[in-house]
């Protein structure tokens, strides 16, 4: 129970920090897409960073379901990224991230974007946990013999 609390704790820092980067580096982004002339006004820059602290949570707690073995690999990531990616969306709706002004066409880009660069992130995860679990492997195996 210990490791798993440690391990949600783990996870939910990690998932809050890549959030808060992204944040900061779309805003570079977008204020050098708008020449310096980037503002937000009536709290927004506040509720897009309490927005972000809350997608990395919603990306972040969910991941103590990959310490449920008896769920198949399958269910757990669609849990997991099921759970991120309906927080994100009703967090990019409530902050301003999808503006009311876009069209059908420009909100499927935005989630298309959304789900890839979530899916992108949790592939880069997993192939880096599959590699320490390797090399855990070969090194018990190295002290059988």
């Amino acid at each position: 129970m210990k490791d798993t609390v440690k391990d949600l704790i783990r996870s939910t820092v990690i998932s809050i920090g890549m959030a808060l980067t992204i944040f900061c580096l779309v805003g570079i982004v977008f204020d050098v897409g708008y020449g310096g002339n980037f503002s937000l006004e009536n709290y927004r820059f506040t509720k897009m960073v309490v927005g972000s602290l809350l997608v990395g949570l919603g990306f972040g707690v969910p991941t103590i379901v990959y310490n449920k073995e008896s769920l198949p690999m399958p269910i757990r990531v669609v849990i997991h990224m099921g759970i991120g990616c309906v927080i994100y969306t009703l967090v990019a709706y409530a902050v301003g991230w999808y503006g009311g002004s876009a069209t059908v066409t420009q909100g499927i880009i935005i989630a298309g974007i959304q789900l890839l660069v979530a899916f992108v992130i949790w592939f880069c995860f997993m192939r880096y946990y599959r590699r320490e679990a390797k090399k855990m492997n070969e090194k018990i195996q190295a002290m059988k013999h």
